[in-house]
């Protein structure tokens, strides 16, 4: 392993990940591993229960499935090679890799994004709109919100993968950063980035931003209607149906906001590195904690299967 400064052209990175004593780094990784454990684990019987209980067979559990799939292929394109670097400090990683773990970071993160407006969309239409319901939002219907939130997510990460892909690199080789993200990437390329930084702005901030405002339109018409509601009980009961998401979108999107307005070099480089670990290996355990703590039947589901076994 090499660290250079002073080659014409970059082959490899070295990823830094996180600095640190050999206990504080061995203490990470034990807490690192445990947390990536419990968030395949947890993901994937979310997984299991939707798939193999009827009573689960409804959009928004549907729309589950999916985001727990994209919380493992968040998790999963960091998590491992981040516990790599706490054991040997630093980690080459190909040019190539590093490229390609950025643009499936940035692929889940938009994915998640239509998946969170689609799963807000079905709550709207089961509160707001109740009896045309089942007309509207089926399979069909979830087929195709499902299929676009994953094709939008891969196909619109295009726009900032191809152009990054053809950057050239050279001088220093270290991403001091606990994975490929662009500012680490832009800050050691040898190329004019100005046009792909105003570029990504413009683009990704619609991206994000769009989806984060449907969603607070549906809720806030969701929050009316409920209020319209005469029963106590009834109240209560639509407001559950609804919380788990919400809990859900507020960290999700608190977490997404904070990582890219917090600036990614300087004295702030420690403060996006903890915000980057809060997103990419706390925030993919949330679904499963979320929907597992507050949800009965999912809770049911579980007990039921747990007691066949």
């Amino acid at each position: 392993m090499m660290i250079s400064c002073n080659q014409t052209r970059i082959t490899e990175f070295i990823l830094m990940g996180i600095q640190g004593s050999e206990i504080l780094n061995y203490s990470l990784f034990l807490i690192f591993s445990i947390t990536y454990i419990f968030t395949i684990a947890g993901n994937a019987i979310i997984i299991l229960l939707i798939l193999r209980c009827d009573k689960l067979h409804t959009p928004m559990y549907f729309f589950l499935c999916h985001l727990s799939l994209s919380d493992i292929l968040l998790s999963t394109n960091v998590v491992p090679y981040l516990l790599c670097t706490l054991l040997s400090k630093a980690r080459p990683m190909m040019v190539s890799a590093c490229v390609t773990q950025f643009y499936f970071c940035g692929s889940s993160t938009i994915s998640e994004c239509f998946l969170l407006a689609a799963m807000s969309y079905d709550r709207y239409l089961a509160i707001c709109i109740p009896l045309h319901y089942i007309t509207i939002m089926d399979i069909k219907v979830c087929f195709h919100l499902v299929v676009w939130s994953w094709s939008l997510g891969f196909l619109l990460n295009l726009a900032s993968i191809i152009p990054v892909s053809l950057l050239e690199f050279c001088g220093c080789n270290i991403i001091d950063h606990i994975y490929c993200d662009l500012a680490p990437l832009l800050a050691v390329s040898c190329s004019d980035t100005y046009a792909l930084e105003i570029e990504t702005i413009l683009f990704s901030i619609p991206i994000v931003l769009l989806p984060f405002v449907f969603v607070i339109v549906t809720y806030v018409r969701i929050f009316f209607a409920i209020l319209k509601i005469s029963t106590t009980f009834g109240r209560r009961k639509a407001f559950s149906t609804c919380s788990s998401h919400i809990i859900v979108v507020t960290i999700y999107y608190g977490t997404l906001i904070a990582k890219y307005t917090a600036p990614s070099s300087g004295s702030s480089l420690n403060v996006n590195k903890i915000i980057s670990l809060l997103y990419t290996v706390f925030t993919p355990l949330l679904n499963p904690t979320v929907y597992s703590l507050r949800n009965q039947e999912i809770r049911e589901a579980l007990h039921k299967w747990v007691h066949v076994k």
